[in-house]
């Protein structure tokens, strides 16, 4: 069975249409990473899978369950899903083991003891375990990322919905985050993921889809997406890319 399985999804704003019948779905273990210019419906997707915004038609499931049916609840989707946005949301007023494990311990019930020690040992093997007890402006953007993705794992989420990560970060930091994203394809998690970044696309993902005007246009495997398109418009986007000076 998919972890993931989205059917005929379609979502406007008014008379916009941003979702134009989308099909998608993610195998365990998978990485599927979209691609598209801004505004061709990315960053929508990944919200109507964490339910932030709700669909016009269409069907969503996480393992196997409707997760559009009126009847699901929000929450108890949520928090089988792991998101991290652009912007670290991390809370200014708490320390990064407090960060991490707030949700742990009020959404899923671990207790307070069990909450922390996984805490550290992911903050450990990620290199970030001295930043524990710091606050969140006396990092970096790129450790502020890292902790925000530490957070989205701390319960080993079913699916992890990552929308353009690296956005907000100088160029230096982006690198740290990327590195972070290496491990976790290589521990086995279930990503969605939405980039600008398409040399590491190519590395990481399984699959790239290319979305354009609220459509899946082309799908595929990265060198075959990427070395090979057969779309115009996929041919056609790659081509500014590589105009805008990266290399894919």
């Amino acid at each position: 069975m998919s972890v993931l399985e989205v059917t005929g999804v379609r979502k406007s704003f008014g008379d916009h249409v941003v979702l134009d019948g989308i099909d998608l779905s993610l195998d365990k273990h998978e990485v599927v990473v979209l691609i598209g210019a801004s505004g061709s419906g990315k960053s929508t997707l990944l919200r109507t899978i964490n339910l932030i915004e709700q669909v016009d038609d269409g069907q969503i499931l996480l393992g196997g369950d409707d997760i559009t049916d009126p009847l699901a609840d929000p929450d108890a989707v949520r928090a089988r899903i792991g998101v991290v946005f652009q912007h670290f949301n991390l809370f200014p007023h708490l320390r990064v083991i407090e960060n991490i494990t707030l949700a742990a311990r009020r959404v899923h019930g671990i207790p307070k003891d069990a909450a922390r020690a996984r805490a550290m040992e992911l903050l450990e093997t990620l290199g970030l375990a001295a930043k524990a007890r710091e606050y969140p402006d006396r990092l970096s953007g790129g450790q502020q990322q890292r902790v925000a993705i530490v957070r989205a794992i701390m319960t080993d989420p079913e699916l992890l919905l990552l929308d353009e990560i690296t956005s907000a970060l100088d160029p230096q930091l982006v690198g740290e985050v990327l590195d972070l994203v290496r491990t976790l394809k290589v521990r086995g998690s279930t990503m969605l993921m939405a980039t600008h970044e398409m040399s590491f696309a190519r590395e990481v993902a399984d699959r790239i889809v290319f979305m354009q005007g609220g459509r899946i246009v082309e799908q595929g495997a990265p060198r075959e997406l990427l070395d090979h398109p057969q779309h115009p418009e996929t041919i056609r986007f790659l081509e500014r890319e590589r105009r805008g000076g990266e290399v894919v």
